[in-house]
């Protein structure tokens, strides 16, 4: 599968829950698998992260399945964060954009990744995906309202 551009930048899909996001945006960075760095350490400075919810938080929260943030990974830094003395997970630095949340089944039908599959849901277990261009462009421009000239 193709998925760099001309210019080499990636897209990425990073499933978290969306309270987790909320402090992933707030906080200007990217926390992928429960803290592991070897997701993180495939993007690079340039590529664009989009985060899909399934859930409002990680346990008992509402089914929520909707991407809700967008960003762009700023450098090459992949580092730790001290959130406790039993987790440090790895982190990485994003520029996110103000956009609206944005439910994945108004855009099944429109996304190669889903399109025409009944269990499109299969992809996202393994919590970051890359997905193709045109896909990005499809989210993105859903979230943003605009054309994006810089991808």
């Amino acid at each position: 599968m193709e998925t760099e551009s001309e210019k080499g930048n990636r897209y990425w899909i990073g499933v978290v829950s969306a309270s987790h996001v909320e402090k992933g945006v707030e906080g200007g960075f990217a926390q992928l698998c429960h803290g592991k760095a070897a997701s993180l350490r495939k993007m690079n400075a340039g590529d664009w992260l989009i985060y899909y919810s399934p859930r409002t938080s990680l346990e008992g929260g509402k089914v929520l399945q909707a991407f809700t943030a967008i960003g762009r990974v700023v450098d090459h830094q992949v580092y730790t964060f001290h959130m406790s003395d039993s987790f440090i997970p790895y982190r990485r630095n994003i520029q996110y954009f103000s956009c609206q949340q944005v439910k994945i089944a108004d855009l099944l039908d429109q996304l190669i990744l889903t399109r025409g599959q009944a269990r499109w849901g299969y992809r996202f277990r393994y919590g970051h995906l890359e997905i193709q261009r045109e896909d990005f462009l499809t989210i993105a421009v859903a979230m943003l309202g605009a054309e994006i000239e810089t991808c």
